[in-house]
């Protein structure tokens, strides 16, 4: 930090309480100058020597015939107006960036200029400011803070000026050539000033400047970062780097604190001057996870509309980064339930629209930088789907969550996002158990959504035994397996020579899908080649069985529950009467023969039928 030292004769002024100044001498004071609440006894000559100011109101209160003069609104306050009277009289004064602002707008207002005597307070002030303060990195910060409770004069005097562009300045120097010790983070380092310098073993990183100007309040620190984007030294990641660290520094955690009545104006305008500082470029510069907390806060707050939809332009473009607990975003209205769910919708739709367009656009040429641009629109697309079924896993157990929004936020989704429906199934059944009186065409409709070819066996069989679900599910389920095992089973006899199938082993399935289905990127790759590994699986292990088994037994893994058994019973039972066509999937009246038949009776020619008896009931 830098001073400045003016003067050489000791202090000389006393206080007489809280509201009398006065200077010891061997001359009665001949002047009495009221500054606020304080009254400074002096003399004359020296005042009168500097001050034009001072000199009027002199004269006009003799005219009066009094020898008081009273100066209101006054630059700086009582401490500004002793430090003018200090240099008047000769005394020691010490300039700092902490004063130097008050001590400038004080001299101006008493005009203590060049023309009244050589060497004034005013020049002596602007070559402190210029020489010293201006060069100093910290100084630079510490003025342009105290410039606030100086309006307008340091406005006008061009002070906050000459502070915010020499900050800018400063902030596009090569980190190369930059020492500090204003960051409280930045302990141990001792230089104050920016350098130009060669041959040092440090480097300081590119956001060095970040946490200082995190200092200031929000309307400098609006006019410092305008400053700072318009020399177009500045990378986007930088700026919303520098934009995260200060909504950190200022918006406070909690919900309480954030919309108390005495701060939330003030936390209002603190996230309108943050958005309206985004980088231009919408595809970079800020995380998907920080735009999302900003939504969530100027929500909270109650931003205005256009802070809003600025937000969600920028968030649909990088949608697919997010987390599921990034978009819980906080419902406008009580009554739309604890989450804003049709604001979710709403960025699903503009993501996916974007993606739509930007692969019709392109893709035409086959060249290596447009199959890496087409990969990653169909991982974006994936993640997406992954995103999303987390989220309505998560506003499932919401009691105020309509169904229609559930199934427009489902359907949302493009088809290639869900090569695997377990994590819908999951969203799904969850919305069943905590709306277990939703009528049953709700439950067909909201059931609807689940593709069951795109269920994992795992899930399948949680299927099977899921009681919430409508009967007709289950029964496109059970028949799916049944082709999938039919399936098996004749890979398996072609590849191995008639060898049998042994009955697999089972475990506790009973609580599969009440477990969380990981969300990692790459888990839906794992998810929609498990089948097939679990098939290849199931032919060891009918290799390694010796002895042909019945089409039940094969079915064993699958059925072996009770729910499960009596309902696939029931249906094969129905065989029978195929051609009469009154079979039901809630009938047992079937007079066919059971799954108990003969082994030789089971082939693997019969898939065509199983096949259309599937889509019979579906």
């Amino acid at each position: 930090m830098k001073f400045m030292k003016l003067g050489s004769k000791p202090d000389a002024f006393q206080s007489d309480g809280a509201d009398v100044r006065y200077v010891i001498s061997d001359l009665a004071t001949d002047v009495i100058v009221h500054v606020s609440e304080v009254k400074f006894y002096l003399h004359k000559f020296p005042l009168l020597s500097k001050s034009s100011k001072l000199q009027r109101l002199v004269i006009k209160a003799t005219e009066e015939g009094t020898d008081e003069v009273h100066i209101d609104g006054f630059p700086g306050g009582v401490t500004a107006f002793e430090i003018c009277a200090k240099f008047c009289y000769g005394m020691v004064v010490t300039l700092s960036p902490h004063n130097v602002v008050a001590a400038r707008c004080a001299a101006e207002y008493l005009e203590m200029t060049e023309d009244v005597d050589k060497g004034n307070l005013i020049f002596k002030i602007d070559v402190f400011i210029n020489s010293s303060i201006l060069r100093s990195w910290k100084d630079s910060i510490i003025v342009l803070q105290s410039t606030k409770v100086l309006l307008p004069w340091s406005e006008e005097l061009k002070v906050i000026g000459r502070c915010i562009d020499a900050i800018a300045s400063k902030t596009s120097v090569d980190p190369a050539n930059v020492t500090w010790s204003y960051s409280h983070s930045r302990k141990g380092m001792s230089c104050t000033e920016i350098v130009e310098s060669t041959g040092r073993t440090s480097i300081a990183p590119k956001d060095w400047w970040v946490e200082d100007l995190c200092e200031l309040d929000v309307d400098l620190y609006k006019r410092v970062m305008v400053a700072v984007k318009s020399k177009g030294r500045m990378s986007p990641e930088l700026i919303g780097e520098a934009l995260k660290a200060y909504a950190v520094r200022w918006l406070p955690d909690s919900y309480d604190a954030l919309v108390a009545e005495d701060y939330m104006r003030r936390n209002q305008c603190l996230v309108e001057t943050i958005i309206w500082l985004l980088p231009s470029d919408k595809t970079s510069g800020c995380s998907c996870r920080f735009l999302l907390k900003l939504l969530k806060v100027a929500i909270l707050v109650g931003a205005g509309q256009h802070v809003k939809e600025e937000l969600m332009r920028r968030i649909s473009f990088q949608l697919h980064k997010a987390s599921v607990k990034d978009l819980l975003l906080p419902a406008a209205s009580p009554s739309d339930g604890a989450h804003d769910v049709k604001l979710v919708h709403n960025l699903v739709q503009r993501f996916v629209a974007r993606t739509a367009m930007s692969h019709n656009g392109g893709f035409v040429e086959k060249s290596d930088d447009k199959m890496i641009e087409l990969n990653f629109e169909q991982e974006s697309t994936l993640a997406l789907g992954e995103l999303v079924d987390g989220y309505l896993s998560e506003v499932a157990s919401d009691p105020d969550l309509s169904l229609s929004t559930f199934v427009e936020l489902a359907t949302a989704v493009p088809e290639a996002a869900r090569p695997v429906h377990d994590s819908l199934y999951s969203a799904v059944d969850a919305y069943l158990k905590e709306h277990p009186n939703i009528s049953k065409a709700d439950k067909k409709k909201i059931c609807g959504l689940i593709d069951v070819k795109k269920l994992s066996t795992d899930a399948s069989m949680h299927a099977t035994q899921n009681d919430r679900l409508p009967l007709r599910l289950v029964v496109q389920v059970l028949f799916f397996q049944q082709l999938r095992a039919g399936s098996s089973n004749a890979l398996a006899l072609t590849d191995g020579g008639g060898h049998t199938c042994a009955k697999p082993i089972m475990k506790d399935q009973s609580d599969i899908c009440e477990r969380r289905i990981p969300r990692h990127p790459n888990s839906l790759n794992k998810q929609a080649t498990s089948l097939s590994a679990r098939e290849v699986e199931h032919r060891k292990s009918e290799h390694r069985g010796g002895g042909r088994n019945s089409f039940k037994d094969q079915l064993g893994g699958f059925l072996l529950q009770s729910r499960s058994r009596r309902i696939f019973d029931k249906i094969w039972s129905s065989k029978g009467q195929g051609e009469n066509g009154k079979g039901s999937e809630t009938s047992g009246s079937s007079q066919s023969p059971p799954l108990s038949a003969k082994p030789a009776d089971v082939k693997p020619s019969p898939l065509p039928p199983l096949r259309n008896r599937r889509y019979s009931v579906s």
